[in-house]
């Protein structure tokens, strides 16, 4: 990518947001990065660093920070949406008098609205509106923001119905350290982004109650099989679950250290009440809201998800981590690919 492109406004300070932020402006793009709090845009100006995320990555001299919405969106070329996905219909619709036509909007928040059980990117194009905005698309994969902020080699998917605006992304996006793939199945790389932080969940309830390495395969597996499930029954293509947004995305949440939503699981292994986890985290784990969400989808299409009805059970019912997988193991047996 050619040095001074343009602008991109990226809305959401935390440690995507950060992470994003620095990997552009590295590459060359004028960034306006967007902090809902004004102390951080301020401490961004004053001392280069995210005081509260990823503080030990300086951010380029080509990242300017802001607590403006509509300074943030002016003059943008793109807008990418990196904010908490229950945050996501409050910050659009304060957005939506700055978006214009020309822009495209990215989301690449993970999640489900949990009052709605809604995609993000319905929420997007909800609160924006058809009359007042471009294209929508999202951006998904394995991404932990620490490793992005560190340069390690990445890969994501730019999802769009419309080529055209996936192939901008794309070029927009990807950087000599950030490979970004096309892919037209929006509802498959989204679910794939939000889903996979409920099976993460139960991988860290498994590492925390001692388990090895065959139970983790098996619970990742099996939770990929009822991802499947439900982004078919939704519209999303079998073979998007197999990529870098499905498979790629769930390995990297579910091997722990990095992953909030594994540490949350760990925690609960451990005993560890879910209020405790939460009050002493600075970060928000999706997937503590995506599981109630998603059971509330599936119910209705008849979709089983034993994988997440237990996570559900010890997040919400204080059903023992314990008790939860010995339910797991006990459902009745059947065949592997009747699904």
């Amino acid at each position: 990518m050619s040095e001074g492109r343009g602008t991109i406004a990226v809305i959401g300070a935390g440690s995507w947001g950060t992470a994003l932020s620095i990997a552009l402006g590295q590459a060359g793009w004028r960034v306006k990065l967007w902090a809902r709090r004004a102390e951080i845009a301020e401490a961004v100006a004053r001392e280069r660093r995210n005081p509260e995320y990823l503080s030990g990555f300086e951010l380029p001299d080509s990242v300017k920070a802001t607590a403006d919405l509509e300074e943030a969106a002016l003059g943008a070329e793109m807008v990418v949406l990196a904010v908490p996905s229950q945050g996501v219909r409050a910050v659009c619709e304060a957005l939506a008098p700055h978006v214009t036509a020309d822009q495209g909007v990215v989301s690449a928040a993970k999640g489900l609205e949990h009052k709605t059980g809604r995609r993000l990117s319905e929420v997007i194009e909800e609160c924006l509106g058809a009359d007042r905005m471009g294209e929508v698309a999202v951006l998904s994969g394995p991404n932990l923001a620490l490793e992005v902020a560190g340069g390690t080699a990445t890969a994501s998917v730019a999802a769009c119905a419309r080529a055209e605006f996936a192939t901008r992304v794309q070029a927009a996006v990807s950087t000599p350290r950030f490979r970004v793939y096309t892919n037209a199945d929006v509802v498959g790389v989204e679910l794939g982004g939000a889903l996979k932080n409920i099976v993460a969940i139960g991988a860290g309830v498994s590492d925390g109650l001692g388990f090895g390495d065959n139970t983790k395969a098996a619970l990742m597996t099996r939770g990929l099989a009822e991802i499947t499930r439900l982004g078919v029954a939704l519209g999303a293509r079998s073979e998007t679950f197999r990529g870098l947004s499905g498979m790629g995305d769930l390995v990297a949440t579910c091997a722990g250290r990095k992953s909030r939503n594994h540490r949350v699981g760990y925690e609960l292994g451990k005993g560890r009440k879910l209020p405790d986890i939460l009050a002493g985290m600075i970060q928000i784990a999706e997937g503590v809201e995506t599981t109630r969400a998603a059971l509330q989808v599936a119910a209705p299409l008849g979709v089983e998800m034993p994988i997440a009805g237990a996570v559900h059970r010890i997040l919400f019912e204080e059903v023992s981590p314990l008790e939860a997988v010995g339910s797991l193991m006990e459902r009745a047996w059947r065949d592997e690919l009747d699904e």
